[in-house]
């Protein structure tokens, strides 16, 4: 099965990581988010961002009180892992094993982290080796 692609702009992209952090959310409280995290928009920006978002069923409204409270419909694993399928096939032919090593090479992690990744590959170490496609 394709993995379903979940296309949004930046900004859309912005206002759906509000909803994640913060939860249900009017207008104003996406906003005053955005504002404090360094991005300045408008109030109808912001509620057009919301909109386009529900009209994507990215996102639900309430609209049974005076202000609307939107939430997010998808969770972020499901958009990372939609996006990262993107990024692989775009990038690297669906190979996953050259953006891990990139990643690792390029990037800095924490030492819970590290851990992490040490624990994940003993799994995969311990795991009968699959053979490649000739």
């Amino acid at each position: 099965m394709a993995a379903r692609q979940y296309d949004m702009g930046n900004a859309e992209l912005e206002v759906l990581k509000t909803l994640w952090d913060k939860g249900p959310a009017t207008v104003r409280q996406v906003l005053k988010h955005l504002h404090d995290g360094g991005r300045h928009v408008a109030y109808t920006t912001a509620q057009t961002l919301l909109t386009r978002l529900e009209q994507k069923g990215f996102v639900k409204s309430d609209k049974s009180d005076l202000a609307f409270v939107y939430r997010a419909r998808l969770s972020r694993d499901r958009v990372t892992r939609s996006r990262l399928r993107t990024l692989l096939t775009q990038l690297y032919d669906g190979a996953a094993g050259p953006l891990v090593l990139q990643l690792i090479r390029t990037e800095e992690f924490t030492s819970d982290e590290i851990e992490e990744l040490q624990k994940m590959i003993e799994r995969l170490d311990g795991q009968p080796k699959r053979r490649k496609s000739q």
